[in-house]
């Protein structure tokens, strides 16, 4: 046996090929449905909140229409057609971008949440740069030492880094070194050059959690009977640890960092509040203050469909990454 079975790379027949399309077609199937029912429960939360549009002309001129403004306002948004048409048409627009005018503002909320998005990416995609890195070395370091105090001194940080909420660490971050060192600042604008902080605020969580997760899944691997027969041979731990018992860890782990990442762009509001960041976090708790329909549901389309996608990519990539589940029915 010459290698792990995730490295194992048997030859590719026609009606192979042909099931893992199927699979790969199904799994596309399922989390196209998932969107789907998603909006729908996303559209069913406007009408639980009121009369959207007494709401709007409310929020809009703070005072209380008439019923002629608010059936001509209906007719114009399509809110008395048939709920099944309005569904429709909410739908529609959304694909195109299109999540109607918000309350708060009375702009289409589609711009403002683009805009306020790019400054979320710039900190969810620094983040997980941060996480990836420091949790594929500290699984590797723990498993390499497992059992000595390296190990353990690592399980013990990692342990802190998932008890103490990220608000917390950015607190500490900010007092440590914005106030304690003057290196940069409270407030920031959302460039590059300032997401340093944050980043590593909203990173500490997943960056233990996925170096728990990788160091069991190592550890795991490392005790299989493929990496007994490879250390029969002659390979050294070094090259066991990273070309055999890694491949087999990194399913496990690629799965728990695509969720990771949805929590990323979804839950950035806590940090985004610390360091006055101008991201779609704090957009999202400024909308619910206000009860903002339009943008909250911009946010859950978005925050959903974002989520659905990744856990798809990252299936495709465990596929093509273990052989064991390239035949498997999705």
């Amino acid at each position: 046996m010459s290698g792990s079975p995730a490295s194992a790379s048997p030859r590719s027949s026609p009606r192979a090929t042909r099931r893992r399309a199927l699979t790969t077609a199904k799994r596309a199937a399922a989390a196209v449905l998932t969107i789907v029912l998603a909006s729908m429960v996303v559209f069913a939360v406007l009408p639980l909140t009121g009369d959207p549009v007494t709401r709007y002309l409310q929020a809009r001129h703070q005072y209380s229409p008439t019923d002629a403004e608010v059936a001509a306002l209906r007719h114009e948004l399509g809110l008395d057609r048939p709920l099944v048409g309005q569904y429709l048409g909410w739908a529609g627009n959304a694909v195109r971008g299109d999540f109607g005018l918000s309350y708060q503002t009375g702009r289409p909320v589609g711009p403002d949440l683009w805009a306020h998005l790019a400054p979320t990416l710039v900190l969810a995609l620094s983040a997980l740069t941060i996480a990836l890195v420091v949790s594929l070395a500290l699984g590797l370091a723990c498993a390499a030492a497992a059992g000595r105090w390296p190990d353990a001194a690592l399980r013990a940080a990692c342990a802190v880094g998932v008890g103490v909420p990220d608000f917390v660490v950015g607190l500490v971050l900010l007092q440590a070194v914005v106030i304690g060192l003057g290196v940069g600042g409270v407030i920031s604008d959302g460039a590059l050059a300032h997401v340093g902080l944050p980043a590593v605020a909203l990173a500490v969580l997943p960056a233990a959690t996925w170096t728990q997760l990788l160091r069991a899944g190592l550890l795991d691997a490392l005790g299989s009977r493929f990496a007994l027969v490879a250390a029969a041979r002659g390979a050294g731990r070094t090259r066991i640890l990273l070309h055999h018992a890694l491949p087999n860890a990194l399913p496990p782990y690629l799965t728990a960092v695509a969720v990771g990442i949805g929590f990323m762009l979804g839950g950035t509001a806590v940090v985004e509040a610390v360091f006055s960041w101008p991201g779609v976090g704090l957009w999202l708790v400024s909308a619910v203050r206000a009860r903002d329909v339009p943008q909250i549901q911009a946010f859950a389309v978005l925050a959903t469909t974002t989520f659905v996608l990744l856990s798809l990519a990252a299936d495709t990539l465990i596929a093509r990454l273990d052989p064991r589940t390239r035949e498997g029915t999705g």
